[in-house]
């Protein structure tokens, strides 16, 4: 998974592109106490999306495991509002 994961680096400024131009709404529900994934990465998609629904929660890497039933509603709900 490493490994693959440092593929994407490359990537990143194609992504970033595509969200200035398309400007999808966006859900972004982030472990603010992630080691791997750290908060600081959540960030820089508030820089590109202008329509963007952003949470932290108190977790680590494991928020499913932590917060399944709040990150699921936050999803239906987003779901709900956005797809038409």
């Amino acid at each position: 998974m490493f490994l693959d994961y440092g593929t994407n680096v490359d990537e990143y400024a194609g992504w970033q592109a595509m969200f200035r131009e398309h400007q999808p709404p966006a859900l972004i529900v982030w472990g603010k106490n992630d080691h791997i994934f750290p908060a600081d990465g959540a960030h820089p998609y508030l820089d590109d999306l202008q329509d963007v629904e952003f949470h932290l929660l108190d977790t680590g890497h494991f928020a499913l495991e932590e917060f399944g039933d709040v990150i699921s509603a936050e999803m239906r709900d987003f779901l709900e509002r956005t797809t038409k």
